[in-house]
């Protein structure tokens, strides 16, 4: 029987590969911040995300570039996604956030609860009446591919490569939870950024008082412009020493840790605690965290966490290689699922908001800080005056700092409920 092979892409040579993904990634991010109305109206229809894995993926199914093929994936998830997740969580001000236990804090970790128990019921609620939706086996278990929503949604896009990687979804089915992601969250930005312009409305409804508000807003400006300069070179290879040097140490000890669990407790893989990668996110997230005690998160005000964001896209590209572009589309009953998970979360931070009094704003920016990430917390947290915005960077960095452990126990619930 005669073997049938893939032809070989347009473009072979990685080099020219990662040349043509981070131009993309230039174009877009470009537009996305442009002022001309046309770009604005794009873009708000068009979330620059979905572009940031699209694009790639439509020269993957057009052959001109093939993932497949590709060694870049493996690179950019080993080196540059933990150096992301060392960089993100460097600057995480545990004092700030302590500051914030009250209110704020319980918002936040009320939306991260909410996300956590939100997909395990939301699988729990579709097999009832359509199981088909929400099972399957192996690489295509729908499961796997919520996993990676919950690492988006309670961190952002760096947990939720780290759970493609631990729990390895086909990348068909990972093409469609993408797009449940990326709708689903817009969506519900859409609803926060509606509700910010009718807060007192809603502060009045939850009878809360917003004096904490103006002064975290006063605290938190001064806060950034202490800190905010002009990267020189030193600033700049400090910031690179650090992220691949932690994501060096990271490697050292996860190709100790992971074997040794492997002979002696090799059960333990069902909790992915054999796998390397899973180490290796573990240890450069626990790194970056440590680290945020010390003088070296001040390095934030020289863009670490710009740096990682670098990092972190050209990794998106690198996943849209491999996608398949019709998949977006090849499982809408995804989108149910989406709806009631968010639905949970929206749910379980409205009853705990009435429950304590406290500001939309809180519950706002908590909810987005975890479902939107850095990339839009601020957005959120702007809506309600400017300088709140590092409001939205602040709770979204705690965001990352426990995205991969809530996203890996959530991902385990969801294991645990979804039909055979």
């Amino acid at each position: 029987m005669e073997e049938t092979t893939t032809p070989a892409p347009l473009i072979t040579n990685d080099a020219v590969v990662l040349g043509i993904l981070v131009v993309i990634l230039a174009i877009i991010f470009k537009t996305a911040s442009s002022d001309r109305a046309v770009f604005r109206k794009f873009y708000s229809v068009v979330p620059a995300l979905l572009l940031c894995y699209l694009i790639p993926s439509l020269l993957n199914s057009l052959n001109i570039i093939s993932g497949e093929k590709s060694a870049l994936y493996g690179v950019a998830s080993r080196y540059l996604l933990p150096a992301s997740l060392v960089l993100f969580t460097i600057s995480l001000d545990l004092k700030e956030i302590w500051k914030l236990r009250h209110k704020a804090g319980l918002m936040f970790i009320t939306g991260t609860v909410g996300i956590m128990l939100g997909g395990p019921l939301a699988i729990l609620i579709v097999s009832t009446f359509a199981p088909d939706i929400v099972g399957g086996q192996g690489p295509d278990a729908v499961w796997r591919g919520l996993t990676t929503i919950a690492g988006s949604w309670i961190g952002g896009g760096a947990n939720q490569l780290a759970m493609f990687e631990v729990f390895k979804p086909s990348p068909n089915l990972f093409s469609a939870v993408i797009a449940v992601d990326v709708i689903v969250a817009n969506v519900w930005m859409a609803v926060l950024l509606y509700g910010a312009g009718k807060s007192d409305r809603v502060d009045k409804f939850f009878k809360a008082d917003s004096s904490a508000v103006e002064n975290l807003k006063n605290k938190i400006e001064r806060y950034r412009q202490s800190i905010m300069r002009v990267p020189s070179l030193p600033d700049i290879m400090l910031i690179a020493g650090i992220g691949f040097g932690l994501t060096g140490l990271a490697h050292l000890l996860s190709d100790m840790i992971a074997p040794w669990i492997q002979t002696n407790a090799p059960n333990l893989a069902r909790f992915s605690l054999t796998s390397g990668f899973f180490w290796l996110v573990v240890l450069a997230t626990t790194f970056g965290m440590l680290l945020s005690t010390t003088r070296a998160r001040n390095l934030e005000g020289a863009g670490a966490s710009r740096v990682a964001s670098a990092f972190l896209y050209i990794l998106v590209a690198t996943i849209g290689m491999q996608m398949d572009v019709t998949a977006i589309v090849s499982q809408p009953g995804l989108f149910l699922v989406g709806l009631i998970w968010i639905s949970m979360h929206m749910l379980l931070l409205f009853i705990v908001g009435k429950l304590i009094k406290a500001p939309f704003f809180f519950l706002a920016v908590g909810s987005q800080a975890n479902v939107g990430g850095a990339a839009s917390a601020p957005i959120v947290a702007a809506a309600f005056h400017p300088a709140l915005a590092p409001v939205g960077v602040l709770l979204s960095i705690l965001g990352y700092a426990v995205g991969t452990y809530g996203a890996y126990i959530s991902g385990i619930l969801m294991q645990l409920v979804a039909p055979e």
